[in-house]
């Protein structure tokens, strides 16, 4: 059985061209459709992102280079050419909500790594070591929708990928409450230091609607389909403080947590090496083996050593120790632009893939 074809919409800016990396040489889907603003539309893809390509290190796959790239809004000239698409689309956020929809209605699965249908109460929301079973919801969406084939699923906020597959590993435990400060790189927001040079030396205490979405999207996460809708979780209580910093790659948390009942520190660190999810038992082409590791050295993990573990699909967890005012504290580390945004993205296409939502037309 040959590959799907995947479309990437948005795939002129820093999350799409990662999309075309990650896919470039993937076993179960490749680039069939590359869409972006009518800017680019018309123009090779090697054309569009002349002096615009962010990925240091990483060539352009040849494979794209010469392919035309389409206007995201011309829906009908895109989806006849690909099985389903990812999005990373650069508009508001009704735009975005609606050129979704209308794929989706076009009977053509969009797997989103954009904000906007995170909080449409039938579309999951996943993190795939975490609740793939959120996909079933998919069935009460094209009801609504009307389609056969068609539908819209989220990965969340990049963020919160540091910690809260974390907090997941410690459920047995009851976690109650979390505070929770990210020091986030500048590629979250889409950015080189050739493109942002005053973030060089620099941090800015604030990120636009991301303290709103590290506390709660953790919570969508670990919530249950109820009917036709996935209703939140009601713990742990997440505040959280977000901060921009000089780094290229990799969001680091600084998370402090306590429990119903303070469990030992050696049972915590055994749930973190031993989790496994979905993807690692189902043995998915991108899944991270182990999902997380744990750290012993009082000086990790660092960004600089520890961003790529599991070719930046695995999250790095370190100084787990008690505190004087929470039961634990801790650090984690994820790679925004892989785990966080489109191999988050590619993880969770191979699950549904994989559970039969995903199929060539």
């Amino acid at each position: 059985m040959g590959k799907l074809k995947a479309g990437i919409l948005g795939g002129t800016g820093m999350v799409g061209q990662r999309f075309i990396s990650l896919l470039s040489g993937h076993p179960w889907f490749e680039v069939a459709a590359i869409a972006a603003s009518p800017r680019s539309a018309g123009k090779t893809y090697e054309e569009a992102i002349e002096g615009r390509w962010k990925l240091d290190g990483i060539p352009v796959p040849e494979e794209v280079k010469k392919m035309q790239v389409l206007d995201v809004s011309d829906v009908e000239k895109v989806v006849q050419v690909v099985d389903f698409v990812f999005s990373a689309v650069d508009m508001s956020k009704d735009e975005i909500r609606a050129i979704e929809e209308k794929y989706a209605r076009a009977e053509t699965p969009v797997i989103s790594n954009n904000s906007a249908h995170r909080w449409t109460k039938d579309v999951p929301m996943i993190i795939p070591e975490i609740n793939p079973e959120h996909a079933e919801i998919i069935e009460a969406q094209r009801k609504r929708l009307g389609t056969k084939r068609g539908f819209i699923a989220v990965k969340p906020n990049c963020s919160i990928q540091s910690y809260a597959p974390v907090l997941y590993a410690w459920k047995e435990f009851k976690p109650v409450k979390a505070v929770v400060s990210t020091y986030q790189a500048i590629s979250g927001a889409g950015k080189t230091f050739r493109d942002w040079p005053e973030m060089e030396g620099n941090v800015i205490p604030y990120i636009p609607g991301e303290e709103e979405k590290s506390e709660k999207e953790p919570l969508k996460i670990y919530g249950h389909i109820e009917g036709d809708a996935i209703v939140s979780a009601s713990t742990p209580l997440i505040t959280s403080q977000c901060i921009r910093v000089p780094v290229l790659n990799g969001h680091t948390a600084s998370v402090f947590v306590d429990f119903e009942e303070k469990p030992a520190k050696e049972d915590l660190i055994r749930a973190i090496r031993e989790f496994e999810g979905e993807p690692q038992r189902l043995s998915l082409p991108s899944a991270p083996k182990p999902f997380m590791q744990y750290l012993e050295e009082d000086n990790r993990p660092q960004v600089s050593l520890d961003v790529d573990f599991e070719r930046g699909y695995g999250i790095s967890v370190g100084r787990l120790r008690e505190d004087s005012l929470f039961d634990y504290k801790f650090v984690g580390l994820s790679h925004n632009t892989i785990r966080g945004a489109a191999g988050g993205g590619v993880l969770c296409a191979e699950l549904l893939k994989a559970k039969g939502y995903l199929e060539a037309r």
